[in-house]
């Protein structure tokens, strides 16, 4: 009778299955994990929203919605100048991103241009706004003294230049062979035609990572409007569900102190404070959500070439 034993080789394959099986489980595990952690914030926000008032207001609705109803949307898509507020938003956050977006991308390439005069000086002067800021009472008073108070460009103009997104683009342009312009020059080409027709098409990644950064900066914020704007055709759609969140928050408060005013009741009845968080946070954050996977498959390779230089 002939008996085989495995070879040392043999034990060792083996051995390197078993282990690439153990950490691949384990990284899965760990990143489904995360996952979750990441996901359900979302999942929860949409099943109180849909739920039953005062189950969600109990903090009972924890896993799935219970006493389903759509009526918070209905009333909150009810309130007046919802319509002009949300295509205010949307305009603030094309206008804005497309802006800050080229306005880095010209910016960034220009300053790897070594022939620009006093490149040095205007980076660290644009870097130095980091650090730095004159508060908000002097820049009430320059907006003010530009006539941007209730003026849409309010929007826009002030975060046109981000040094952040320029430090990520100027990064990612050292990156790229310098050949590239070298080789544009010697056929003719001016610095506006090489960052145009060479450096920007080949850009993306960085871009549409400073895109999304832009696009949510501008979609979430609502503290420019409180600040700069009383004209409520300017109003944003943040900031008039901000203001929602508020009246729904002295209603409920009305109550409890027994007040016998019957819309009062009837309007606390309806809605709590906490299903209408509910209700506009899913508003909020869900055209970012469907906007965010258009960019993803740049946002890392972008994030990480404009961060590191190699």
């Amino acid at each position: 009778m002939v008996t085989t034993t495995p070879t040392r080789r043999a034990v060792r394959r083996d051995a390197d299955i078993s282990g690439r099986a153990v950490f691949a489980i384990v990284n899965y595990s760990v990143f489904l994990a995360l996952a979750f952690v990441c996901a359900y914030p979302f999942y929860y926000l949409i099943i109180n929203s849909i739920s039953s008032n005062d189950l969600a207001a109990l903090g009972e609705v924890r896993w799935l919605p219970s006493g389903i109803h759509f009526a918070n949307y209905e009333q909150v898509f009810q309130l007046g100048g919802l319509t002009q507020a949300a295509i205010v938003s949307v305009g603030r956050t094309v206008l804005g991103t497309v802006a800050a977006v080229l306005a880095s991308a010209f910016l960034g390439f220009m300053f790897t241009q070594s022939r620009m005069w006093g490149r040095k000086f205007w980076y660290r002067f644009v870097i130095i706004t980091m650090y730095f800021s004159a508060g908000l009472i002097p820049v009430f008073i320059v907006i003010r003294n530009l006539g941007l108070t209730n003026n849409f460009w309010v929007y826009v103009l002030p975060f046109v230049v981000q040094p952040f997104f320029i430090i990520l683009v100027k990064t990612y342009v050292e990156a790229m062979p310098s050949e590239l312009q070298e080789a544009a020059e010697m056929d003719g080409a001016n610095i506006l035609q090489v960052f145009f027709r060479i450096y920007l098409p080949n850009m993306t990644p960085i871009l549409a990572t400073v895109a999304i950064f832009s696009a949510v900066a501008q979609w979430n914020s609502f503290q420019d409007t409180l600040i700069y704007i009383t004209d409520q055709s300017l109003y944003t759609l943040q900031y008039l569900l901000y203001m929602f969140i508020n009246q729904a928050n002295s209603l409920a408060q009305a109550m409890q102190n027994g007040g016998n005013i019957s819309s009062i009741v009837d309007a606390a009845t309806s809605q709590t404070p906490t299903s209408i968080r509910m209700t506009i946070s899913v508003i909020v954050i869900l055209p970012i959500i469907f906007v965010y996977p258009l960019f993803q498959r740049f946002f890392v390779k972008g994030i990480m070439l404009g961060a590191v230089k190699g």
